[in-house]
């Protein structure tokens, strides 16, 4: 994916000011115009708390179909970007632009508890047939079984499975991951990798996933940032073929790079602390 020059996105900003867009609906005067292809644009974006710095000046593009990755060290503000760009933290400053229905899928599932499964996907979908098309984000993550269970029956993959399909129903042209497998043992997880990748392969929608675990970014994404400072410190483009062998060379040259830029020895444990 090509990024934009961090200097055309601050001449840009300097024209036009800085401003706000709430995410999938047109901006103020003011706010970036993200170029055809482009889900979402930030400009200048910034964000703190009290006297912390979370955010600082961050410019980051997502184009259409887009499997984007963002790793850090804790505190770096990985998930206050992805509230942003959710349209959670209207507290941010400068330029963001959204053009695509986003959903967001969160490390805990969120089920309501005193709500069957397809009526947790289901849930405020705007359809001529909800259930219908719940039941067939369902069949998708392959969980048609438990359609009627109720959520706390649930493995943690299969309430993860669940988040999945109420996530598919809103038919996202942005889907934000927030860490939804740090909690899942190792195999689930590598169950999980393969459900999304097929997902995202069906339907397209551009993918921001934020992860502490450089082998899971290596493993899914198009683009991984690191994330540091509250900004983008570094971007690496993956063209190794799906599915990936971790020991492909182009892929532990990269994955050394990568915990160098995030200041961990290669000796060390790969996935960080989460935030």
């Amino acid at each position: 994916m090509a990024t934009r020059n961090p200097g055309d996105l601050a001449a840009e900003r300097a024209a036009r000011g800085r401003s706000t867009a709430a995410p999938g609906s047109p901006g103020p005067p003011g706010t970036l115009t993200a170029p055809a292809g482009t889900v979402a644009l930030t400009g200048g974006l910034s964000r703190s708390f009290g006297d912390r710095i979370v955010l600082d000046d961050l410019d980051l593009e997502i184009r259409s179909g887009e499997f984007v990755a963002m790793i850090g060290r804790s505190g770096t503000g990985k998930s206050t970007l992805l509230r942003a760009l959710a349209g959670l933290d209207r507290d941010v400053t400068g330029d963001l632009t959204v053009n695509a229905a986003v959903a967001v899928v969160f490390q805990e599932p969120r089920l309501v508890p005193w709500k069957r499964v397809l009526a947790n996907v289901s849930l405020g979908l705007r359809a001529s047939d909800p259930r219908g098309v719940a039941r067939a984000a369902l069949d998708e993550v392959g969980l048609a079984a438990r359609a009627d269970a109720w959520p706390l029956t649930l493995s943690g993959g299969e309430a993860q499975r669940a988040a999945l399909a109420r996530a598919l129903v809103r038919d996202p042209g942005l889907l934000l991951l927030d860490e939804p497998f740090s909690a899942l043992d190792a195999l689930t997880r590598i169950s999980m990798h393969g459900l999304v990748l097929s997902l995202w392969e069906r339907h397209r929608p551009a993918v921001l996933l934020v992860t502490h675990d450089v082998d899971e970014a290596l493993a899914l994404a198009d683009r991984v940032l690191v994330l540091a400072d509250g900004k983008i410190a570094h971007s690496a483009t993956i063209t190794v073929d799906r599915p990936r062998d971790r020991d492909h060379p182009d892929l532990v040259a990269l994955r050394i790079r990568l915990l160098t830029e995030l200041g961990v020895a290669t000796r060390d444990v790969d996935t960080l602390d989460a935030d």
